[in-house]
């Protein structure tokens, strides 16, 4: 027995746009729900005994009871009902050689019993169907162009919407004629089956060729009203980043307001938002993939900007994810992706990101280089782009970096030293309070477990004669599973480790961060001493490890590599009697750097503030001579 395998019934258009102008249904002095006025067509097409009216008049008839809606919604809701019947023809036809209760369904219907007959019938109105799903995308897509603000030549517009017109009125009218024929299949006589499919069969062709031609033309039509509303969207937002205003309103409106008057929503309560919620505030465009960022990343981030924001400038700037799909239509997984991390992230969101107009996500793509990788473009309060990304001062200061434009990513680096608190600043809650007490600390990576058992067996031994020194192993750049197992037996055998791997990995993010923020605006490792520090950390190849020493805001900091800080851990009881003298620290360079020289220093260093400052010594970096403290008010 032949089976439908050709007939096939969607869930969902293959465009996945077409969801998001379908929300968007447009309706104008109603509050009936939908699922009442779908089942008001499915009732007017079935129902309606077809001698009462020719398809022209039961077509105006519909046309009455949508009077409501806009074109698109029109198609949309009479396709909708028309599915209900199509959908269990479908159903039927497909299951009835397999499954008993299939084949009991159609005997009450009365269906042909012999479907290999109606395999002509069911082809051609496969085929229409298809085309009125095709011209319904057609005229959505067009409805979803924003022709009022970028106002394209009013004849071609009054042209297509005379389309838009006689297209609709043919969609309904081949639903009602497709509906009829489903209808008519159960009163069919069997002697009449065969004639009867031909007639029926032509047409339902004919319908098809008609809406064919038409689509075509439509097409055309719609590509390239399509081509001019984007270019001039795009010019348009070219001269608005160009010109000064007294707010960002018109910026926000164009770039995500152009069909929806509430584009946003606040995450953690889904309420929708419009964009004068933004007025007066620094807006932070976090453009990313569906997925956003890695999670430890994207916990970070929110402990950067909500957890611990400055007094200040709290309340002074919001955060809006906009999320973009890595290919033109929106998949299944992305759409789980931003479902679940818009429920659960305390910044603004795009409500449905996929109703983005194209011209707006072309346009980020060119003029702000997004690619795969996240980037978070400021617009101060009059909508001026102020940085293209924020995102690695956001990772390295937090809100500290407010209002987040490079002008004040200059400043920050300008004032920064290469110290224990820049290098560790927000990983971690006890590691911060270490860094104000001025406590001195010991950083230091490695995936030899030999060399880490060694190194920290000759630290011990420091630590036993009275040396305050706290230990934080971070691995190496791009921690693997090998370092979190490192972790545990660093736990377990050796000493506790603050730091997760988690952390670990928050780490390496913020010197990843500094490396590109210092690149970005221009910086090299020959004239930055924090980019050289940065760099030696990021891209360090010696096989047993390295280690950083440094404590509080002090610039005092001494890096090493894994062998020779061994070498010189091993003749601590030769220079441990500097630490009283020299604190540890400077204890340490006497080892490492040639011996300290007799006689006054004549050099002069300007260093922030610290309490730690107070009590020790410290030695010029130029002449290795011990220089005298005095301290100077701004």
């Amino acid at each position: 027995m032949c089976q439908f395998s050709e007939i096939q019934v969607s869930a969902k258009p293959t465009d996945a746009n077409l969801k998001s102008h379908i929300s968007n249904i447009e309706l104008i002095g109603s509050q009936e729900p939908l699922v009442h006025t779908i089942y008001k067509i499915a009732h007017e097409m079935l129902c309606k005994c077809p001698g009462k009216g020719d398809l022209h008049t039961r077509t105006m008839a519909l046309f009455d009871l949508l009077g409501n809606y806009g074109w698109a919604a029109k198609v949309v809701l009479v396709l909708a009902g028309f599915a209900t019947s199509y959908g269990e023809f479908c159903l039927i036809m497909q299951l009835r050689p397999q499954i008993p209760l299939a084949v009991s369904l159609a005997d009450f219907k009365q269906l042909p019993s012999n479907i290999s007959m109606l395999k002509p019938q069911v082809k051609a109105l496969r085929l229409l169907v298809k085309t009125m799903v095709d011209l319904t995308k057609c005229i959505i897509e067009f409805e979803g162009l924003p022709a009022v603000l970028v106002g394209p030549n009013i004849e071609n517009i009054a042209a297509t919407k005379s389309e838009i017109y006689v297209t609709t009125y043919w969609i309904i009218r081949s639903t009602l004629a497709c509906s009829s024929q489903i209808t008519n299949l159960k009163a069919m006589k069997p002697e009449q089956v065969y004639s009867n499919i031909i007639i029926a069969a032509w047409e339902l062709l004919s319908l098809d060729y008609r809406l064919s031609s038409i689509y075509s033309h439509l097409r055309q039509l719609v590509d390239a009203f399509r081509q001019q509303t984007e270019a001039k969207l795009h010019q348009k937002l070219l001269n608005l980043f160009k010109e000064s205003h007294i707010d960002n309103q018109e910026v926000l409106q164009m770039l995500f307001a152009l069909k929806d008057d509430l584009p946003l929503k606040d995450c953690p309560t889904q309420v929708k938002l419009g964009v004068s919620e933004l007025k007066s505030k620094v807006v932070l465009l976090l453009v990313s993939k569906p997925d956003l960022l890695p999670l430890e990343q994207l916990f970070f981030l929110v402990h950067q900007t909500y957890d611990h924001p400055h007094e200040k400038v709290e309340g002074s700037y919001e955060m809006i994810w906009v999320p973009i799909s890595c290919s033109e239509t929106w998949t299944d997984a992305e759409e789980k992706w931003f479902n679940f991390l818009s429920n659960s992230t305390p910044c603004y969101s795009v409500r449905q990101p996929w109703s983005l107009n194209s011209a707006v996500i072309n346009f980020m793509k060119q003029e702000w280089s997004y690619g795969d990788e996240a980037i978070m473009v400021v617009l101060d309060s009059e909508g001026m782009i102020t940085n293209l990304n924020a995102l690695d001062m956001v990772f390295i200061w937090g809100s500290e970096a407010y209002p987040f434009s490079l002008s004040r990513e200059n400043e920050l680096w300008e004032r920064e030293q290469w110290t224990m608190q820049l290098i560790t600043n927000e990983i971690h809650p006890i590691l911060t309070q270490w860094v104000e007490e001025g406590r001195n600390i010991c950083i230091y990576g490695s995936e030899n477990l030999d060399w880490i058992r060694e190194f920290s067996a000759e630290t011990k031994e420091i630590k036993d004669a009275g040396v305050q020194l706290e230990m934080i192993y971070v691995g190496m750049n791009n921690p693997n599973e090998h370092v979190k197992d490192l972790l545990t037996t660093i736990n377990t055998e050796i000493h506790s480790t603050l730091l997760s791997f988690t952390k670990v990995q928050l780490f390496w993010l913020r010197l990843e961060s500094m490396r590109r923020s210092k690149f970005r605006l221009g910086h090299t490792a020959s004239t930055d001493h924090i980019l050289a520090e940065v760099l030696a950390l990021l891209y360090n190849n010696d096989d047993n490890g390295w280690a950083v020493f440094g404590n509080g805001s002090s610039a005092d900091i001494v890096r090493v590599q894994g062998g020779e800080i061994i070498k010189c851990l091993n003749l601590f009881r030769q220079w441990g009697e500097n630490v009283a003298q020299l604190e540890f620290i400077g204890a340490l360079r006497t080892v490492l750097e040639p011996p300290l020289l007799g006689g006054p220093c004549n050099h002069t260093q300007v260093i922030p503030y610290s309490e730690a400052l107070i009590e020790g010594s410290i030695v010029c970096q130029k002449c290795k001579r011990l220089m005298k403290k005095f301290t100077i008010y701004e």
